[in-house]
């Protein structure tokens, strides 16, 4: 009988995949892709093809240590609607199979799907997006979508990996908390300081003490996660976005308040002009500032009620900068809304 199983589809080196196959000519060479591709001017990484990534450079890289990295790296700019429309062919190619697809951004999404060879329904949805758009794409498969993301950091490159209860311990007990889906860096430092360093650690650890240390929620939580527990259903409602978000890297830093509360106020602009065709209120507002030489913070705040004006989200914007201690020279400054999550949002 056909059993339910949670797929996860992630498209390998996918903005640096759409390049090359837009520049055939640079297939096999080191591809960076950010800002205007100038690595003079001062941006980040966007995506490194796989040949850049092993001279060490990697997303959100200043594209001047990627540049000093890889001199004979190729720098282009980076162009969103033509990610867009292969992310969309992508998925209308997957959508072609008799299963449920759940985008949950360009280059990656979930798919439920009742079959009793998973492996074989893999195969035949990497090479149906092959023949569609050239690209190569990782899969997933779990027994849940956390499970089926973590699967996919194993599959790659262009390839098929099953993780489920049966080999979870097997597979991920040895490994540090940070292979977790759901914890970074620091959170996976806050419970080394525990002594949890391993995901069996985590699994065996006290949930109260979980608790003590990261709140009700989010504590126990991580424990959750450490048994492999997640979400089952797989949804085709479309993606929807949490946030909207504009920045800015000066090509001089900025040092005048005044110069940077001008530039607050433009991102904020733009960003409501965002939030308006949307169609939806922003419940919160933050603010990002990159102070010199490459230290960046972040600060928000939650408006009183949703709204889509933008003398109110000016006004958030401003009061959220003002939290800050510029003591430092500024290099970039971002402002982002966010809406109201979708209530199937979590794991």
């Amino acid at each position: 009988m056909p059993e339910s199983w949670v797929l996860h589809v992630d498209l390998d080196q996918f903005i640096a995949a759409v390049e090359v196959a837009r520049h055939p000519e640079l297939r096999g060479k080191p591809v960076v892709v950010g800002g205007n591709g100038d690595p003079a001017e001062r941006a980040v990484v966007a995506t490194a093809s796989y040949e850049a990534r092993a001279f060490g450079i990697d997303s959100g890289m200043p594209l001047r240590l990627a540049a000093k990295r890889c001199p004979e790296a190729v720098f282009l700019p980076s162009d969103p609607p033509a990610y867009e429309e292969v992310s969309e062919r992508v998925f209308a190619a997957v959508r072609e199979f008799p299963v449920v697809v759940e985008v949950m951004g360009w280059d990656e999404g979930f798919i439920g799907a009742r079959t009793g060879d998973p492996e074989e329904l893999a195969g035949r949805i990497r090479a149906a997006i092959t023949e569609r758009t050239g690209l190569s794409s990782s899969v997933g498969i779990g027994d849940n979508k956390l499970r089926a993301k973590l699967a996919t950091g194993f599959a790659k490159p262009a390839g098929v990996y099953r993780l489920t209860e049966e080999n979870w311990a097997e597979v991920m007990h040895e490994r540090p908390t940070e292979a977790l889906w759901g914890i970074g860096r620091k959170t996976s430092k806050k419970l080394a300081e525990l002594g949890v360093s391993t995901v069996a650690e985590l699994a065996a650890a006290d949930p109260k003490a979980l608790a003590a240390r990261f709140g009700p929620t989010m504590g126990p939580w991580y424990r959750i996660l450490a048994l492999g527990v997640g979400d089952t259903e797989v949804t085709s409602t479309p993606w929807v976005a949490r946030s909207r978000s504009r920045e800015t890297t000066f090509q001089e830093n900025l040092t005048e308040p005044a110069e940077m509360a001008a530039e607050i106020r433009k991102l904020a602009e733009r960003v409501t002009q965002d939030v308006l065709a949307e169609g939806r209120p922003a419940v919160r507002v933050a603010v990002k500032v990159r102070f010199a030489p490459f230290i960046t913070q972040t600060r928000s705040l939650t408006l009183p009620a949703p709204t889509t004006d933008g003398g109110e989200l000016e006004r958030a914007a401003l009061a959220v900068f003002d939290r800050f201690e510029v003591r430092r020279p500024v290099r970039l400054l971002g402002v982002r809304a966010e809406f109201t999550p979708p209530a199937d949002g979590q794991l």
